[in-house]
């Protein structure tokens, strides 16, 4: 019987794919990592550009200790006066509800993904970097097949696909937007890509792409200059790690909110159901409130939020409260050696505007409520976004070893932790993990459920209760990638390996 070289779960066919063609070439998890995200930036356009950034948890099998790559956007080094920056909102329709983005030049911060790649493959790589951009640029070249998830994601983000002239020309040709069935092609990318990988990172801190990036920021109405691309540091920082159940789990750390907060609402079910009992969806529901309530009431004192005091305080709040009537994209690896990495990236949804003759958009971070929850423009220069991207392992008391994380703006903590309940709590396999139904609680209250599959976790009784006690909740009808993308990957303790592509966001697992 052959042994397996590893495990890939990703938000896209090509996508897993080109990480798995590495471990079969005999590529680690890190290569198999890097290459993923490389090649996620073609088909997966909107969730993700090399002019946006990311985090990678790394959990290499020779040390006990693992790394969080923070290379996630940054505010940039000098402000432009607010009126002469190109801003303004628009509106994504997901059907059953809205969200508003805000784009242009003015809403990009200083992107990571390119410094951020190079970093960890200087650090753990071991193929050489060219050989793992090559997917990406076959796949920018020969072109795409564009599937009915991204034809719907298309129209949903669409007045930013048509925003300007350098946007219509490749998403919208011919004045209609891609659709189902059709190739997505991108010759200017591929060239960007082949340059990066002949000439490094330099490309973009000081290079052709770094220049273009300035003199466009510099006519349109944005913030960034070369210097803050020159200036740009990836971060290595030490996981938040949190033992829930007896399973250490591996958690982004601040300045990264999503961490904390996921502990947060570990810590309140686990003193709710001491027994090990998995919460009913009142429950659940209900921890979700009290996470939104010490985020706002902690803002970013993110220490404070897990402090033993606090989690008491909100335990007792939960026992007396009688409730009230984006874009990213994740790629989870292991290989045959146990090296581990879980890395998600982001382009939020993209400002607008094609960085010209390199054929990728920049970032929208400084348009995201969700990442300026004080109010646009208020962000203090040369700064690091906080952020919900949630990459993250987690190792069991059986020996097993899990990586995981997902898509979906501030839906991605409640994403996780779910996926994480369903493992250790419902005991469910990975398949059943990843598509149990989902809740999410938003900050102004509103609860939104999924309809199906309902029976997989909760029963039709638990249902009833939910909205009785949630008459206004909003159920959705079906499975939607607003409830984000989790795609999850575990070698078992007896050395098998698993893997689960969320279908909310096209998900695709290979076992190499």
């Amino acid at each position: 019987m052959r042994e397996s070289k590893g495990v890939v779960a990703a938000g896209h066919k090509v996508t897993a794919e080109a990480a798995a063609e590495v471990l079969r070439e005999g590529g680690n998890a890190f290569d198999a990592a890097i290459t993923g995200m490389v090649a996620a930036t073609v088909p997966e356009f909107v969730f993700s550009s090399i002019g946006g950034g990311g985090f990678l948890m790394a959990r290499p099998a020779n040390s006990r200790k693992a790394i969080l790559y923070d290379f996630f956007a940054q505010t940039p080094l000098v402000k432009r006066p607010e009126n002469e920056l190109e801003f303004y909102g628009i509106d994504a329709d997901f059907g059953p509800a809205t969200q508003e983005f805000h784009i242009g030049a003015g809403s990009a911060a200083v992107p990571g993904l390119v410094q951020g790649l190079y970093t960890i493959h200087a650090d753990l790589g071991s193929l050489p970097m060219a050989r793992l951009v090559e997917p990406a640029i076959l796949a920018a070249r020969e072109g795409v097949n564009v599937s009915k998830l991204h034809a719907y994601l298309y129209t949903i983000v669409s007045p930013i696909l048509t925003a300007s002239r350098s946007v219509r020309e490749v998403f919208s040709p011919n004045d209609t937007l891609l659709a189902e069935g059709d190739t997505y092609k991108n010759a200017e990318v591929a060239d960007t890509l082949d340059c990066l990988a002949r000439e490094g990172p330099r490309l973009f801190t000081e290079g052709e792409v770094g220049q273009a990036i300035a003199e466009q920021s510099c006519d349109l109405g944005g913030h960034l200059s070369l210097e803050d691309l020159k200036q740009y540091k990836v971060e290595r920082r030490s996981p938040l790690a949190w033992d829930y159940r007896g399973h250490e789990l591996l958690l982004n750390p601040a300045p990264a909110a999503s961490g904390a907060l996921i502990a947060f609402g570990l810590a309140l079910l686990e003193r709710m159901l001491p027994g090990g009992d998995a919460p009913d969806p009142v429950v659940l529901a209900r921890v979700m409130e009290e996470t939104n309530t010490v985020r706002k009431a902690r803002g970013g004192a993110l220490d404070e939020i897990i402090q033993d005091e606090t989690i008491t305080a909100h335990l007792k709040a939960i026992a007396d409260h009688t409730p009230s009537t984006r874009g990213t994209t994740h790629i989870s690896v292991i290989d045959a050696q146990g090296n581990a990495a879980s890395g998600t990236i982001t382009n939020g949804e993209g400002n607008g505007h094609m960085v010209k003759g390199c054929g990728f958009m920049l970032n929208n971070m400084l348009g995201e409520e969700d990442l300026n929850p004080d109010g646009f423009h208020l962000w203090a220069p040369g700064t690091r976004l906080s952020t919900m991207m949630a990459p993250s392992i987690a190792l069991s008391p059986d020996g097993a070893l899990s990586a995981l994380g997902s898509g979906g703006s501030n839906r991605i903590r409640t994403a996780v932790l779910q996926v994480v309940l369903n493992l250790f709590d419902r005991g469910m396999g990975l398949d059943d993990a990843v598509n149990a139904t989902r809740l999410h609680m938003e900050r102004g209250g509103t609860l939104s459920f999924e309809e199906a599959p309902w029976d997989i976790a909760f029963n039709d009784d638990e249902r009833a209760r939910l909205l009785e006690v949630y008459p206004e909740a909003h159920g959705w009808p079906e499975q939607n990638l607003f409830f984000g993308g989790v795609h999850t990957v575990r070698r078992t303790g007896d050395g098998r390996f698993e893997g689960a592509g969320d279908p909310r966001r096209e998900g695709f697992a290979v076992v190499v």
